[in-house]
């Protein structure tokens, strides 16, 4: 199966794919960390190129519930949340591929997006950590959990809110406290490997 995992520098899910002995491939402006099959440029040139599934994570900086209250205090903010829409809107609706999957955070409501297929933690996929997650799936199933980690709790779950809506750090959120926007928009290992073993 062609797979073309777009939005991805980190070459976690196409590496998850590739090992399940697909032809993956993944696209972002940057360069990828793990070298690989790798596009860099825009990933709307290459739609059309014969994929059978793409699993998208378009950069949610304007689409999503934190960056909400941004959009009436900075100017040009509203015209960027559009145009982030449209490019959502782009890689969703690619007629030419069959199997697609859109991942992002939980969407504020000025973005207008298609309701969620499901919501998943990285909890569910053996990591101890909260990170609401909302896939969007079109001719593939739900992504089942494969190793629910019952440590992760409330608390997981109330300091990731705290630290995304700008009220401060701290230093008992493991996780979010030590990684940056970057580093959080890498896909868990354990949430790519269950897309590949799931999703064939």
């Amino acid at each position: 199966m062609r797979v073309l995992v777009a939005c991805e520098f980190s070459g976690i899910v196409r590496e998850a794919f590739r090992a399940k002995g697909h032809d993956a491939w993944s696209c972002d402006l940057l360069p990828t960390e793990i070298p690989g099959n790798h596009f860099q440029g825009d990933v709307l040139r290459i739609l059309n190129d014969g994929w059978d599934l793409m699993i998208a994570h378009p950069p949610c900086t304007y689409l999503c519930v934190p960056g909400a209250h941004y959009l009436h205090t900075r100017p040009g903010r509203w015209g960027q949340m559009l145009a982030a829409k449209r490019f959502f809107a782009a890689l969703m609706n690619a007629a030419c591929i069959p199997k697609i999957v859109i991942e992002n955070p939980l969407p504020h409501k000025y973005a207008e997006l298609p309701k969620y297929s499901q919501i998943i933690h990285p909890w569910q996929f053996g990591h101890e950590c909260s990170k609401r997650t909302c896939l969007w799936l079109k001719n593939v199933p739900l992504l089942v959990p494969t190793d629910i980690k019952k440590n992760h709790g409330e608390f997981y779950t109330r300091t990731q809110r705290q630290i995304e809506s700008g009220r401060g750090r701290t230093s008992n959120s493991k996780w979010y406290a030590t990684h940056n926007q970057k580093e959080r928009s890498r896909t868990f290992p354990g949430i790519a490997n269950a897309m590949a073993e799931q999703w064939q």
